[in-house]
């Protein structure tokens, strides 16, 4: 089975939904064999390298008060929790065209790096406030997962992968990709949102068992 993830580092409910996708995963059990691979979509393609204030930047955005907001990261925090991702302080919001070239490149590493690495820039983002943006804080969190400081580097101070990305990110917006994230399952079949863990599962068993996939 393959499955696109498409979703953005700053997004807080794809951390969610990559959580809970793995949760319905493991449920599903080795007998399901998945190519997990991430696709790029930015939220703030526009965002310059020195961020902007949460609160400002989502009220400005959404027109909605500090209230709101408050109340929409208390809901977030607590789904989190329930699929085993920790929210921490997320003051600033961030550029992540970078991000996502590095990511593009880990993917050509390996199925495997892509997705640790994945994990590691919403957790830096999302539980430790970080800069996901920020080079020294990619370079730090690729080596961290395995992956070689001198071709991170090289990615991070070129330009390399950037028509990739913009490629990719268009192919999702053409197929009706608005909104992250957004699981594509076998190039067919779409399920929006984080869901709980339980969504994931059904629709990954009801779309294996019409593949003649899995019992």
């Amino acid at each position: 089975m393959k499955i696109d993830f498409v979703s953005d580092v700053a997004c807080p409910w794809c951390a969610v939904g990559l959580n809970a996708l793995e949760r319905a995963l493991e449920r599903v059990g080795p007998e399901l064999p998945v190519e997990l691979h991430f696709q790029p979509f930015e939220l703030n393609p526009t965002m310059p390298p020195e961020g902007a204030d949460t609160v400002q930047y989502l009220s400005a955005k959404y027109g909605i008060t500090p209230e709101q907001i408050a109340r929409n990261q208390a809901a977030i925090r607590e789904r989190g929790a329930a699929v085993g991702f920790t929210f921490g302080a997320r003051p600033r919001v961030w550029n992540t065209f970078d991000a996502h070239r590095l990511l593009h490149w880990a993917g050509l590493q390996g199925a495997d790096k892509q997705r640790a690495l994945k994990h590691a820039l919403l957790k830096a983002y999302h539980g430790d406030g970080r800069n996901p943006g920020a080079h020294d804080v990619l370079l730090e969190l690729a080596e961290a997962v395995g992956l070689d400081a001198a071709p991170v580097r090289e990615v991070l101070e070129s330009n390399r992968y950037a028509d990739e990305v913009r490629q990719a990110e268009s192919f999702w917006q053409q197929a009706g990709i608005h909104s992250v994230p957004s699981i594509v399952i076998n190039d067919r079949h779409l399920i929006s949102g984080g869901q709980p863990p339980e969504v994931f599962e059904r629709a990954l068993r009801k779309i294996a068992a019409e593949a003649g996939a899995l019992s």
